[in-house]
């Protein structure tokens, strides 16, 4: 990172500006048009103003033919070129990290201001510099084809090749019975197209070891719309609303499957799908106020005029629009803005997904497993209104054809309403109901479903309907509340209702309040049920309440769980049974969390502990716990790893995190116990530690990962580089190598032979790099262990200088070197330190 940018240069540029755009005007120059030189810029200011902009590193803003590659540090040359230094922020740009990258190595040779006549490589036609808002505009040929607003990204230039497998195995065992299974999930990608493959083999029980491959299918995305080819399981993708179906549905089909898809898009500020009109008389303001606050202010012109609405937030709400004109507010008028924020292009109203294919089944050994039989679906969503999503679909399976429709209904501002329509031949139909009414307080969620079905009859492990009887109606109604009674307290309440062949009345309440317990936070938590009887109930009834407690104990990461209650027992009479439960959070060891719980109850005391353990290579957790009723011991395991393979490299991750695109990323340092915070300005985050380590990123999307000191945040050191660029496919695997080394702050002033300042000299070190100012002086961060400095000027190496750190004058991370003589025959020379009063 340059380092010497300096107050003094921020206040002249400051200052420079202020002269330009207030100063004085020269009669000549009132009918000429601005040159485009820097030093036609510059004439008028005062020569103490002009030593800061030329030959010292410069903060500008650049552009590529209107759209912004980030902001940059550069130096002017007062021949009328410029000198790319780096880039200091790209966050807010939306060009890929290859076309800023290809710019900053074409600008970093340096390039001549104005138009470009030799060579003008990229199509490069023009360079601009504006001194007065500090803006580089770089022109080139494909400005004129650039013109509409960019709607998707880019998908990446450089195809990338990778592989991600994500592991799974989950064993549980319950007296002399033990099932398990271990599934591999894989993403890669080849060229421009993705690939997903899983695969999984299981014990039940009722089976012995069992193996198939559910997915195998390469997939391509481009801009609105996908393609998908192979093995698949035809769930709808990027529909809002996938309507409710029944009836047997196709595990695995043969085939091809397309669809919309919204990953690609770029949301440049929708507008509300309904306008917003105002007729001012006179030139005015408007105010936009959402909940009586100030959300937006437009200028406007007098007539009939619609306000831009891509500027306010996404959503369905009500806004007051007041319209100023000279100072008085004339008009006030409510609104609502349509912009669904689930729907993220309103322009367009229709989403669909359709395949077509033969169900069939890879390295399978299951029974009574589907093939040869048709396959086929559409699933479509339809905006009808900026409230109202109407779903459709139909589907064939075999002989079975199975249709639906759904409606999502904003129906107020806080009343939304769902709905479902289903019909499957030879099986019945039927359709489900949902409202949900929110308020300050909490909400209030209303389901009833109803259908018609003829009953299923188990053969081996699969069902088939019996048509010999008739349909069954059954019926399901539930009433949730949720309020927020104070501030520390919430009541919950349910009340459910089923008719048919498991029929029922079921109400639970609660009562949730959160504390201060004997000085230290608490939950408390109040719960009173009235069931239907179960098998573990023998039938009756479940009644009962229960009273539970949890808090901290102690120092962090310590917690204490007790509860006590009565319920039905498995015999039907009254039980009634405690629990104390005590959960420690382990520190960053293998070993992360240890926990234990102790169950009482009449029939006896049950015993239970667990684990939960994470490095860098898995996760996962583990338990075992023995019955209060039988003494029967029952243990789970459950294991997750996931492996990048990409550019030659292999890494294992226990990171729980999705893995769409991974970076693996060799880190090397010389600080014991550093841990570097990766955060993806796409919102991930992860922790980085010496040695390999595998960094999940988001696909399709150009972004970067921002580097920095978890908990050393005054740490003397340099990390190189200190982002991470990334553009990169779905299941693509990029390799990356990071270096961090101690630092020191070194202060220092270049003269030549003769004792005079050199500015604009470039000073080299293996830790980062700076820019001599006006009077020579400089300060950067160098390697406490690589204590050497290259002075360049002009691209030519001026002198090497090798430092001794033990000598030279140092005040804490600071080293102070005074006046560094760099002779014509390229020896650098270290003079005697200045007194720290003369270090200018």
């Amino acid at each position: 990172m340059f380092k010497t940018t300096s107050l003094a240069n921020a206040i002249g540029v400051a200052l420079g500006a202020g002269w330009l755009l207030l100063g004085p005007v020269p009669a000549h120059a009132a009918n000429t048009p601005p040159a485009l030189g820097i030093l036609g810029q510059a004439q008028g200011l005062p020569a103490d103003f002009a030593e800061h902009f030329f030959d010292v590193p410069l903060a500008v803003r650049v552009d590529l033919d209107g759209r912004l590659l980030g902001e940059a540090l550069v130096v002017l040359g007062r021949d009328d070129t410029l000198q790319w230094l780096e880039y200091t922020d790209t966050s807010e740009s939306r060009e890929t990290p290859v076309v800023r990258q290809r710019w900053a190595q074409r600008l970093s040779e340096g390039v001549s201001l104005g138009s470009c006549t030799t060579q003008c490589t990229d199509g490069l036609v023009a360079v601009h510099y504006s001194l007065v808002n500090s803006q580089l505009s770089l022109l080139t040929r494909a400005v004129e084809q650039s013109t509409d607003v960019q709607r998707y990204h880019a998908l990446p230039e450089q195809a990338e090749h990778g592989l991600i497998l994500r592991n799974q195995l989950n064993l549980s065992q319950a007296g002399d019975e033990t099932v398990g299974r271990y599934a591999v999930q894989g993403v890669g990608s080849v060229g421009d197209w993705s690939t997903q493959a899983n695969l999984q083999m299981d014990k039940t029980n009722f089976h012995g070891l069992r193996h198939r491959v559910d997915q195998l299918y390469a997939e391509r995305t481009e801009r609105d719309r996908f393609l998908r080819l192979g093995y698949f399981d035809p769930v709808a993708q990027g529909l809002i609303r996938q309507p409710r179906l029944m009836g047997s549905t196709a595990q695995t089909a043969l085939g091809v499957m397309l669809g919309s898809s919204d990953t690609l898009y770029i949301d440049n500020g929708t507008t509300s799908t309904t306008p917003i009109y105002v007729t001012p008389s006179r030139p005015g303001t408007v105010e936009i106020y959402r909940n009586g606050q100030l959300i937006n202010t437009q200028a406007v012109q007098p007539g009939l005029q619609t306000l831009d609405t891509r500027v306010l937030p996404g959503g369905i709400y009500a806004v007051e629009v007041r319209l100023l004109e000279d100072g008085q507010v004339t008009s006030r008028s409510n609104e609502f803005v349509y912009k669904p924020s689930a729907w993220r292009n309103p322009e367009q109203r229709w989403r669909y997904n359709a395949y077509v294919g033969r169900q069939s089944t890879l390295f399978s050994n299951w029974e009574q497993d589907p093939n040869g039989g048709l396959a086929a679906g559409v699933m479509t969503n339809y905006l009808m209104h900026p409230r109202a999503i109407v779903g459709l679909s139909a589907q064939q399976v075999d002989t079975q054809t199975q249709v639906g429709t759904s409606l999502d209904w904003d129906a107020l501002d806080r009343l939304k309403l769902y709905g479902n329509l289903y019909r499957t031949d030879r099986r019945g139909n039927g359709y489900d109901l949902q409202g949900v009414w929110s308020h300050g307080s909490g909400n209030v969620v209303l389901n009833h479903n109803r259908a018609w079905l003829h009953p299923q009859r188990e053969r081996g492990d699969s069902y088939y309907v019996d048509r010999r009887e008739p349909a069954r109606l059954t019926t399901q109604t539930s009433l949730s509340v949720s309020h927020r009674l104070t501030r520390n307290s919430t009541l919950t309440a349910r009340l459910s209702r089923t008719d048919g062949i498991e029929a029922g009345n079921a109400l639970d309440l609660g009562w949730a309040r959160y504390g201060q317990f004997m000085g230290t936070d608490a939950n408390w938590r109040v719960s009173l049920f009235d069931r239907p009887g179960t098998a573990s109930t023998d039938d009756q009834r479940n009644r009962g309440i229960n009273l539970t407690l949890s808090m901290a104990l102690g120092g962090p990461g310590k917690r204490l769980s007790a509860s006590l209650g009565t319920r039905t027992g498995r015999d039907g009479e009254r039980d009634r049974n405690a629990s104390l439960s005590y959960q420690q959070d382990m520190g960053q060891g293998t070993l992360r969390t240890l926990g234990g719980t102790l169950n009482a109850d009449r029939y006896g005391t049950g015993l239970g502990v667990n684990a939960g353990f994470q490095n860098s290579a898995l996760y996962g957790d583990a338990f075992a716990l023995s019955s209060s009723y039988n003494g029967q011991l029952s243990s789970g395991l459950n294991l997750e790893s996931t492996l990048a393979l990409g550019d030659g490299k292999a890494a294992f991750s226990g990171e729980v995190m999705p893995h769409d695109a991974s970076l693996i990323v060799d880190l090397e340092s010389d600080v014991p116990g550093l841990e570097l915070r990766a955060d993806d300005h796409l919102g991930g985050a992860a922790l980085l530690r010496p040695g390999r380590n595998v960094l999940p990123v988001g696909a399709y999307r150009a972004g970067h990962v921002q580097l920095g000191f978890d908990k050393q945040d005054h740490l003397a050191a340099d990390i190189q580089p200190p982002t991470l660029d990334y553009h990169l496919n779905k299941g693509a695997v990029q390799y990356r190598q990071l270096k961090v080394v101690r630092t020191v702050t070194v202060l220092g002033r270049v003269v030549d032979h003769e004792g005079r300042a050199l500015k604009g000299a470039q000073v080299i070190n293996h830790a980062s790099r700076s820019v001599t100012e006006a009077d020579g002086f400089f300060a950067l961060e160098m390697s406490e262990s690589n204590p050497t400095l290259e002075i360049r000027q002009g691209g030519v190496q001026r002198c090497l200088l090798t430092l001794d750190t033990h000598t030279s004058k140092r005040e804490q991370d600071v080293l102070l070197l005074g006046d560094l003589s760099c002779v014509a025959e390229g020896v650098a020379a270290l003079t005697t330190p200045k007194p720290t009063g003369e270090a200018g």
